[in-house]
């Protein structure tokens, strides 16, 4: 009897839940409305239908960026690694069960350590990774299999910010939260572009600027960035002279008689030397304007404000901590803040601003190679002992390990024998990636746990394990503000996907220590987490009154025991609290806004140091073959390698591909157009070439002259040369271990190109098709960047001679073409392909020197690639890639009302004159805000064009 075919449902059960978002160390609250579907075979599957901001998140209250709005967008298991894999003699990987991929590890890394020592054995994790997961890792590998090489690539955004604080508070204790920045007199942005970076902040402060019109805001930063919309002052310095910038400060204030006194000498030790180092260099003025590189009347501005202002926050960021003096620069800025007493006061003190989502969360687990676990660290007396015997762990290493940039240089020796990789792409993030895919290749164990199949670093995996992401993965993080929050698993990962947590406990299971790795889950992980930082902690804070007993302790900040007392319901429903947290007399919970309010410090006698700091120039050297300044950095809608992002099409538009942006003189030196195609080449120690960096131009007058900015997302999956890390020397600061990711030295000069394409291709043409990019990309190895959208995946394209399109289209592409014109004079080509149909591949091929200057509309593009059945008049119009009479929109502004540039432009031009009038028209800016800089300058250029068109008749 053949069995009836279970009925489909439409039948749904909605509900709602609460998150926390993966991007960057903001750490904003997430809401999401889910729904439950029974499948066919009666199987429920839950998804996710709607995200907003949580209204009731302390770090967002109820705002979201554009990336955080897409999140339901990223969600697909198309792209998912699902199944353990471990590859074969043959160099290929092949997939296993997860019983036969952990017993791997647990055999190769016991066989390691009895042969070589535990410290043949490394890792390295990610600040993507939950607290609960770092936890594990860390007492796993220091802990129990006894290596000290364990660090993450939070070294790469925060160590030196790090280090300064230690220094200053001994401890890593960030001492302001975000509602500082609401209540300060003067708010200062060093090295950091707020606006695209960390958005939410970004339109808090705006908002607070309203709010308050006696509010300042300065902007210290070589390039004019979008964060500037809302300054009262910008500094463009030098890069570089930050230390020397603050160090000015600080004679400024003591010749000014604008020090507190009484709280230097009540508080804190070490302003004399400090003074003195600072004294040391020429303090005029106009010696330091000079130096700095900015206007000599701004620059006392800026001291004035800061010196006479005690309600100041100073924000700093990447533009400050990657560097090689970046600790020092940290403490330059401390020193200010300490010398004015500018701090533990509402709307004071020095923010250090976090790049990733549990940047901070790996911090308080030791996270880093010189970190043990609650805060503690190797040369901080009794620590070690401490944490030994509350793990019971018998091979707790007596020292620090390899710092990132060393870690992947010992690979390179053979000093490290096998390396576990977790939620992070070190073959396209870390400086100097070509040496570090050379250690990739030659280290015997390369272990990866990641949940996106478009990683890099995939292809140095000997085991790749399937890891749950976003949406899926259970525990909390915590973001830049000390504010521990809860990430909930609400989804079931795809196949045969794991929890990292439970990959590293099933490992040290295997490797013999049962039960230091039996885990319930990760409220049992967070318990053990909590109990450890209470645990002889002389500074507890654990009730009011409470006194601490032991007498072999250590003293630190970071105190969350009374979160250990949280059974699984009370960890389920946790809600957002910072750190220190205590019970207050009625036992509640209560957690810090702000540290240091009783100006006591963690340092032996309670005091804050002022840190003597010599101001150093970068070490990545100008030369005639390397004459420009490189940074790097984020932009606005990508995030890190973009095997998340790119899975959302909008957040494809406002940046599709890797650019290059250089002041217009410098472009105009060197040949190159707005929008034309330009190569980085940076050189080595011995004058060889190091990297090959190929983007488009774009040409800013708010870029300094002799510098130039590329963004670090795209990797090899999305383009043929544009690793950023590529051109950067692996040098770090001494202190921290952080890398000078913001100083490289390069040159750039025009790619020739005979021809440029623009190629378009249906997912049912690309299924199956591995082969099919090493195809496009060997059409001529010139460029090419791959850009996913929503139906269909787009190439943007570019070489030498006269391939055989036809040819190469019906050869590669399976179908041939269904409409062809070629235009000899101009050397053009337009051609599509149909399936039964329906387009299944579009080109268009121009000259080199035209570089698509009239771009063919992909919106509507894309329609036509989800339509099952094409009008005549829409068939037509694919030669000319629009619709007849369609308007070019130009650049994407707003990518959650996909606004482009030249639709806005025609608005202004047509009347509306704001950003107000803009978003009533249009839409744009009305939902997330991070376009809003973007209309402001918009508006700002066409008024000015206005005045000059004016003029000019006059």
């Amino acid at each position: 009897m053949q069995a009836s075919k279970p009925q489909s449902t439409s039948e749904s059960s909605p509900c709602s839940a609460s998150t926390t978002c993966p991007y960057c160390g903001v750490g904003c609250g997430v809401s999401l409305e889910l729904e439950t579907r029974a499948q066919e075979g009666g199987e429920l599957k839950r998804s996710i239908t709607a995200v907003s901001g949580d209204n009731d998140h302390p770090a967002n209250y109820g705002r979201l960026c554009v990336k955080g709005s897409a999140l339901a967008e990223t969600l697909s298991s198309s792209g998912r690694l699902t199944q353990p894999q471990i590859r074969d003699a043959a160099g290929v990987l092949r997939e296993v069960s997860w019983d036969t991929a952990l017993e791997l590890i647990a055999a190769r890394f016991g066989e390691l350590r009895s042969t070589h020592g535990g410290d043949s054995i490394a890792a390295y994790l990610s600040g993507q990774l939950l607290t609960e997961d770092y936890y594990l890792a860390n007492k796993l590998f220091k802990g129990f299999i006894g290596t000290p090489h364990l660090d993450t690539n939070s070294r790469l955004c925060m160590a030196s910010a790090v280090v300064a604080h230690k220094r200053a508070f001994g401890a890593d204790a960030v001492p302001c939260s975000y509602e500082d920045l609401e209540r300060a007199e003067l708010v200062v942005l060093v090295g950091s572009n707020l606006a695209w970076n960390h958005p939410v902040l970004f339109q808090r402060l705006k908002q607070a600027r309203i709010d308050n019109p006696l509010l300042r805001i300065v902007v210290i930063d070589p390039r004019l960035t979008d964060s500037c919309e809302i300054a009262d002052l910008y500094l463009g310095i030098r890069p570089g002279s930050d230390a020397r910038l603050f160090n000015g400060l600080l004679a400024y204030m003591a010749e000014r008689g604008r020090t507190d006194r009484l709280y230097l000498e009540a508080h804190t030790q070490g302003f004399d030397a400090a003074l003195k180092q600072a004294k040391r260099d020429d303090c005029s003025l106009s010696a330091i304007a000079r130096d700095c590189d900015i206007d000599v009347e701004r620059l006392e501005t800026f001291y004035y404000w800061f010196a006479t202002q005690l309600h100041v926050v100073t924000l700093f960021s990447q533009g400050v901590n990657q560097s090689t003096s970046g600790t020092d620069k940290g403490n330059a800025i401390i020193n200010c803040h300490l010398a004015g007493g500018k701090i533990g006061l509402p709307g004071a003190g020095p923010f250090s601003i976090t790049g990733q989502p549990n940047a901070m969360g790996g911090r308080e687990v030791g996270g880093l190679a010189n970190q043990l676990a609650a805060h503690m660290d190797y040369d901080t007396p009794g620590a070690r002992a401490l944490v030994s015997e509350f793990w019971k762990a018998p091979n707790l290493p007596e020292g620090p390990g390899h710092k990132a940039v060393e870690l992947f240089a010992a690979l390179g020796r053979g000093e490290i024998k096998a390396l576990w990789i977790m939620a992070t792409n070190p073959a396209v993030s870390l400086p100097d990636s070509a040496r570090v895919r050379a250690a990739l290749a030659v280290c015997p164990l390369v272990i990866v746990s990641e949940c996106m199949a478009d990683s890099d670093t995939l292809a140095y995996a000997d085991v790749v394990l399937p890891a749950s992401s976003w949406s899926e993965k259970d525990g909390t993080v915590t973001n830049s503000e000390r504010c521990i929050s809860r990430q909930r698993g609400l989804l079931t990962p795809p196949g045969e996907a794991r929890h990292d947590w439970w990959q590293l406990a099933e490992v040290g299971k295997r490797m013999g220590y049962q039960e230091a790795f039996d885990y319930s889950g990760p409220h049992a992980i967070f318990h053990e987490h909590a109990r450890l930082s209470g645990f002889r902690n002389s500074a507890p804070r654990l009730k009011a009154g409470r006194k601490p007993t032991a007498t072999s302790s250590v003293k630190r900040l970071f105190n969350i025991a009374p979160l250990a007392e949280l059974d699984r319901a009370g960890y389920d429903a946790l809600k957002p609290i910072q750190w220190p947290v205590r019970r207050g007399d009625k036992g509640e919970l209560i957690g810090t806004p702000r540290l240091f309010e009783d100006a006591t410090f963690n340092t032996p006698n309670g005091r804050a140091r002022l840190v003597p700091v010599v101001p150093q120039l970068p070490q990545q050297a100008l030369s005639d073959a390397v004459p420009l300044r490189l940074n790097t950095g984020r932009i606005r809608d990508q995030w890190h390698t973009m095997t998340r992002t790119a899975r959302s099409a909008r957040l494809m538009n406002h940046r599709a591909e890797p650019f290059v942006e250089l002041h217009p003189q410098d472009a105009a030196t060197r040949g190159l157009q707005d929008g034309g195609l330009a190569r980085l080449k940076g050189r080595d120690e011995q004058g060889g070439l190091r990297g090959d960096y190929r983007a488009r131009v774009r040409i800013s007058s708010g870029q300094r002259r002799g510098e130039v900015f590329i963004p670090m997302h795209w990797s090899d999956h999305f383009a043929s040369h544009a690793r950023a890390g590529a051109l950067l020397a692996g040098l770090v600061d001494p202190f921290s271990g952080q890398p000078e990711s913001k100083h490289g030295a390069v040159e750039v000069e025009s790619l020739p190109c005979e021809w440029q394409a623009t190629l378009l291709i249906a997912p049912s043409i690309l299924a199956g098709r591995e082969d099919l990019a090493d195809a496009v990309a060997q059409l001529d190895g010139r460029y090419w960047a791959r850009i996913p959208q929503s139906a269909l995946v787009r190439y943007q394209l570019a070489g030498q001679g006269q391939p055989d399109w036809q040819h190469w289209c019906e050869s590669h592409l399976g179908v041939p073409a269904g409409l062809w014109a070629q235009d000899a004079a101009q050397g053009g080509i337009s051609a599509a392909g149909f399936r039964d149909g329906r387009l299944v591949w579009w080109l268009k091929v121009m000259p080199g020197d035209a570089h698509l200057d009239r771009q063919p509309n992909i919106a509507w593009l894309g329609e036509c690639f989800a339509s099952e059945q094409l009008s005549a008049h829409e068939r037509r119009s694919l030669l000319a890639g629009r619709l007849s009479g369609q308007a070019d929109v130009g650049a994407m502004v707003c990518a959650c009302h996909q606004v482009g540039e030249l639709t806005i432009r025609q608005a202004i031009q047509s009347g509306d004159g704001s950003v107000e009038a803009l978003g009533a028209r249009l839409a744009c800016g009305t939902r997330c805000g991070s376009c809003l800089p973007e209309l402001k300058r918009l508006v700002e250029e066409e008024r000015s064009d206005e005045r000059t068109d004016s003029l000019e008749m006059a």
